[in-house]
């Protein structure tokens, strides 16, 4: 692909960002790469400051570039040809697309595959080998079911929803639209639900049904309990990581991002726009508001305001958490000051 065909096919696809390029270069593409490990004949990108120097060092052919004069200068000295955008990231995402397209397979049904005479299939779907369909399932159009995946009785599943490898969807879960289950991954499995007796635990029924909105991810090895009542809902455009555990009953709102290993504790409600950063732990019940950030191992034990940026475990507003770490470091000097001063006054008459 000659350069001036992908700046013609990026900017049909973009309406909300101003691009501008340079006439003058047209490279022939061949791929696209990190911009440190970019070679001839590939696109890459940067993404702001942080990585301007690599201008002066890659081998890539073009660039997509910030709005940035002094660093699209830098690359036409260098004879590379680019593109730039209010947000580069954003611009080589959709170019990542021009040149990849993810495994799919044509529409069939494997002969292995376990599917009750109940099941209502969509037109266009695949069906893997040795997939395990139970009753009254209803899955819908160019839905691409990969092998191995077990999906329980009375599941729904939307439109060209992709269900990866040894995921499980269990009984009357809801997935919705264009949804992504990566392999691995557990959707509406029994809540951890158990009532303490004199002579143990009583194991509370799991009833209620878990549902996943359009558009929503799910990462590998994550699981999404359903709870003993009414249901655990994640809402649209919702992007999970691996190895994230939600617990029953929790609210997430829409457009939201949790990163690997993140952990909800049951009834835990989540606004719209929330970012959890990896590893972070919410606490039973607790609720974070919508557009709040918790960075990276925080533990979120009440309520989070919206908009706010949180750290740390109890989860602090993140500047008084930097403070607090700056103390933190100067503890054994405070502490000797202490000491000295208690001998100060101790000896004095």
């Amino acid at each position: 692909m000659r350069f001036s065909e992908l700046v013609e096919q990026l900017s049909q696809g973009i309406r909300a960002q101003s691009l501008t390029t340079h006439p003058i270069l047209d490279p022939e593409l061949q791929g696209i790469n990190s911009v440190d490990q970019a070679e001839a004949a590939t696109l890459s990108y940067i993404e702001g400051p942080k990585f301007a120097r690599y201008v002066q060092t890659t081998a890539a052919s073009a660039l997509v570039l910030p709005l940035d004069e002094a660093l699209q200068a830098q690359a036409l000295e260098r004879q590379i040809a680019w593109i730039a955008a209010p947000d580069p990231r954003l611009l080589f995402a959709q170019a990542i697309a021009l040149f990849y397209q993810p495994y799919r397979p044509q529409p069939q049904i494997h002969p292995t595959a376990v599917i009750d005479p109940s099941v209502k299939l969509g037109t266009e779907v695949y069906i893997g080998p040795y997939v395990v369909v139970q009753a009254e399932v209803e899955i819908g159009d160019r839905v691409c079911i990969h092998p191995h995946v077990v999906i329980y009785p009375g599941v729904k599943i939307g439109d060209r929803t992709i269900l990866h490898s040894h995921s499980t969807i269990h009984e009357r879960s809801q997935i919705g639209i264009a949804c992504v289950i990566h392999s691995g991954a557990v959707i509406g499995d029994e809540g951890f639900g158990f009532v303490p007796t004199a002579q143990g635990w009583f194991k509370m029924e799991q009833s209620g049904i878990t549902v996943l909105e359009d558009g929503v991810e799910v990462g590998c090895n994550s699981t999404i309990d359903r709870p003993a009542v009414g249901e655990t809902r994640i809402g649209k455009d919702t992007k999970i990581d691996n190895l994230v555990h939600v617990g029953h009953g929790c609210q997430v709102g829409q457009s939201c991002a949790f990163a690997g290993q993140v952990g909800l504790a049951g009834g835990v409600t989540i606004g719209n726009r929330v970012i959890l950063a990896g590893q972070v732990g919410i606490a039973n019940q607790a609720h974070v508001g919508d557009g709040a950030i918790v960075t990276a191992q925080s533990g979120v034990h009440s309520t989070i305001k919206a908009g706010e940026l949180v750290s740390g475990t109890p989860a602090i507003p993140h500047k008084i958490f930097l403070r607090s770490i700056t103390i933190f470091k100067r503890l054994p000097e405070i502490q000797q000051t202490l000491r000295n001063l208690q001998r100060h006054f101790n000896s004095s008459p």
